[in-house]
Order: structure tokens, then C-alpha cells, then sequence
């Protein structure tokens, strides 16, 4: 059973009661992320998201790892380019010790200058080892050229010069001006009745200023480019993406499948064709990325320098297949049953069902049941899929983001011609 309230000063709290299970998934969720961000400021949002482990009141860094570790729970947090969450997952018999935990360090971290200076290393060693890992690095470049000079292309981790200076004032005001109460959504799933959560947070959040830190924010610009950073490395690392669906649009069922079939298993088109027949890549696949108002369809390989335009033939041959020809009905349907199999799956998880219920509001507002979500596949049709793949793939917006050892070789955009 899903329930939802909204505090007077507009914090949203969200249950699903699983009576069924002895664990309880619960986020503190903050709709508002890196794209929210001054440029100057670049990488606050996760920085800050680091330093409200780092000491409250009543708790030192310490003591926030050791009550967690005692109880047999989990503690951490992420950030994107849109939302920030602060999640536990605990048996259900520690839920009031943990929301105590978790409402103290979003409440009431200090910031304290040392571990401010302490946690900027580690940030910038994160920003060292994300660089250093070109199958990581590769998207980040990939986003930042897909969207440049959009909010959304700035890095999440922010870059060495922004995050060295950052200043305690700019962390504080960030913490302050964002995590109002129209943005905190305190999502939780598994073994917990509502009316008990509400219990345990009322108090603490209903005094959370009102009002939200987000601002409107112009739509992307979406222009064929091709970036590249010369690395020496063996490989050579490819992203090549088109303009896509923000996550509410309603075509967004046919964009999933169509995404399964490229690229989202070993049994597709691009896996069994750049992989499996010819060997130009040992790891290849496709995923979908969706903002509020923005997205896009991203190819992943990793290949020898000598087979960059052999990969990009086959890639944009399957991107023509998928436009000009109907898919099979056969390879739909066994599409549809991975997805939806796939959502079943997940659901089998508290923490996966408490994402869930933050993430549908946060893009839908509402909770989007199970047959919703699995009746919006079964009504796609091969026509649809056709359609949508005639709007994707379109030579204007493709961008191609390489990472390795180039030559000094430079790129035509004639490249990217599909």
C-alpha cells in the first residue's frame, strides 16, 4: 500500500508498507542536483553531499559510522545531475534509532573547517580516480559535449580548480538556498506503517524553511560535435549519443525498448554484431538517460584505435535498421518480457521499491503503479518503434565524445553521418 503526505511547509513524505519483508529502505531525497548549481560552484552539491557525514552536534564522523555498523545497517548517499539522496536500509526494529541518525546529519551537520579541508582531498582524489578510469571518464566527457554550455554538461564531481575553491560560506549558503522543504521528499519502503513515519519525522521537518532552491533552466541546444582527449591507453573509449525523451514524455515506453534492442543486453543488436560476430569490442551496450526536460540515447564501446570507424559502421547501419525497417515482432516481445522482467525483479527490494516511490515524484508528482508502467510497453507497437527511431536518429544531433591514444588525429563531423 503506497501513502503520501505533504507537510504544511510542503516537505513530502511517502510510505509503501511491506509487511512481508524485516528491513526497511528509507531516503531523504533533495530534488535538485549539479544542473542547479552555480558554474562557479561547480561539484557543491556532491561536495556538501560528502560533509553532512562529517560531524553534527552530537555526532563526530566517527560516531555516524559506528551507530550504522552497530545495528547491521547500511548508510550512504548519492548525487546527480538532478536530485541528491541521503538512504538507510536497517531491520525494522531500528527504524526510530536510524531516523534519528539520518534527520541529524541533514539537519544539523556542522561543516566543520577541518573536515571541510580533509574531505576536499578526497574529493579531489575521487576527481583523480574518475579520470583515471576512461570507461568512467567517458561519459563524463560525453555529457559535458552533449550539453555544453547547458547546466546539465557540468561534471556531478565538479573539476580540480572549482572544488578547490570552494569556500566554507559557499558550501553553507548552497546547503541553505537548496534543501527547502518543497524539495525534500522522504521516501520509505518495507516494513514500516505510515502513520508510524510520520511519527518519527514530523517534528524535525515540519520547522525546514519553505520554498524551493530551483530556478528555470533553459532547454539544451543539441548540435552534431565531436570532442576528444588524448590518453595513452590501449583502448580507445567511444561514446556516441543522440538527442532523446525527458523521463515524463509519453513516447518514453517506446525510447526503453528501443534501447534494449540496440544495445541493452547480450542478446542485442549491437552486442551480438560488434561483439560476438566481428570482435571489434569486448564491452558495448546502449542506455538511456532522461532529465526533467532533456535526454539522451548513449553507445558505449571499447575498441583498438584502428577499429573506431569499423564500430561507428556497424553502429550507425543498426541506427538505420531500427528507422527504415520494422522491428520483428518476435524480437519486440522478447524486448517487452526483459523489461518487464527486469522491473519485477528489482521490486523484490526495499531499497529498489523506496527509489521508486522518490523518483515518481520527482518526474511524475504521483506513484506509477506496476501495470501502468507494464501495459505502456505492451501498447508500443513495431510502427511506433519506427517512428520514434526516425526522430532519434537524425545526423544533426549525434556527438561523439573518444578517449585514448588518437595520434593527434583530429575528427570531421562527417563522421557522424547516419
Amino acid at each position: 500500500m503506497i501513502s503520501k503526505t505533504i507537510l504544511d511547509n510542503g516537505v513530502r513524505i511517502i510510505s509503501e508498507y511491506m509487511p512481508h519483508v524485516h528491513s526497511v529502505s528509507i531516503g531523504i531525497w533533495v530534488a535538485n542536483g549539479s544542473r542547479h548549481e552555480r558554474r562557479e560552484h561547480n561539484g557543491v552539491a556532491h561536495f556538501t553531499e560528502h560533509l553532512l557525514f562529517k560531524g553534527t552536534k552530537k555526532r563526530t564522523a566517527l560516531d555516524i559510522a559506528c551507530e550504522i555498523d552497530s545495528v547491521g545497517g547500511i548508510l550512504n548517499a548519492f548525487t546527480s545531475r538532478e536530485y541528491v539522496c541521503y538512504y538507510a536500509k536497517v531491520l525494522d526494529k531500528f527504524l526510530p534509532k536510524t531516523v534519528d541518525l539520518l534527520s541529524d546529519i541533514f539537519l544539523h551537520s556542522t561543516f566543520d573547517p577541518d573536515e571541510i579541508e580533509k574531505e576536499r582531498k578526497v574529493v579531489l582524489q575521487e576527481i583523480s580516480m574518475m579520470e583515471d578510469t576512461p570507461d568512467d571518464y567517458i561519459h563524463d566527457l560525453f555529457h559535458r559535449s552533449i550539453w555544453r554550455g547547458h547546466p546539465l554538461g557540468m561534471s556531478i564531481l565538479g573539476s580540480v580548480e572549482s572544488i578547490e575553491n570552494l569556500s566554507r560560506d559557499a558550501i553553507v549558503a548552497h546547503k541553505e538556498q537548496m534543501y527547502c522543504a518543497e524539495d525534500i521528499i522522504i521516501a520509505a519502503a518495507g516494513n514500516v506503517r505510515h502513520d508510524d513515519l510520520l511519527k518519527l519525522f514530523n517534528d524535525m521537518f515540519a520547522r525546514v524553511t519553505a520554498g524551493t532552491g530551483r530556478d528555470f533552466c533553459h532547454l539544451p541546444v543539441y548540435e552534431k560535435r565531436i570532442e576528444s582527449i588524448e590518453k595513452e591507453l590501449e583502448q580507445l573509449h567511444i561514446c556516441l549519443g543522440t538527442k532523446a525523451l525527458p523521463q515524463n514524455h509519453p513516447r518514453r515506453f517506446e525510447l526503453y525498448l528501443i534501447n534494449t534492442i540496440l544495445g541493452g543486453s547480450m542478446s542485442s543488436r549491437l552486442f551480438q554484431e560488434i561483439r560476438e560476430r566481428l570482435g571489434l569490442a569486448y564491452s558495448v551496450y546502449s542506455y538511456v538517460v532522461s532529465h526533467t526536460d532533456a535526454g539522451s540515447l548513449v553507445i558505449y564501446a571499447g575498441t583498438s584505435p584502428e577499429k573506431l570507424e569499423d564500430v561507428l559502421d556497424v553502429t550507425f547501419s543498426e541506427f538505420r535498421r531500427l528507422a527504415n525497417e520494422a522491428v520483428p515482432n518476435q524480437e519486440l516481445d522478447s524486448a517487452r518480457e526483459q523489461i518487464k522482467g527486469n522491473m519485477l525483479l528489482s521490486l523484490e527490494s526495499t531499497d529498489n521499491r523506496m527509489t521508486k516511490l522518490a523518483k515518481n515524484e520527482i518526474y511524475f508528482g504521483r506513484y506509477l503503479s506496476l501495470s501502468e508502467l507494464t501495459d505502456g510497453f505492451d501498447a508500443v507497437t513495431p510502427h511506433d518503434i519506427l517512428n520514434l527511431a526516425g526522430d532519434l536518429f537524425d545526423s544533426r544531433y549525434f556527438t561523439l565524445a573518444l578517449t585514448g591514444k588518437l595520434g593527434g588525429k583530429s575528427f570531421d563531423t562527417s563522421l557522424l553521418t547516419c
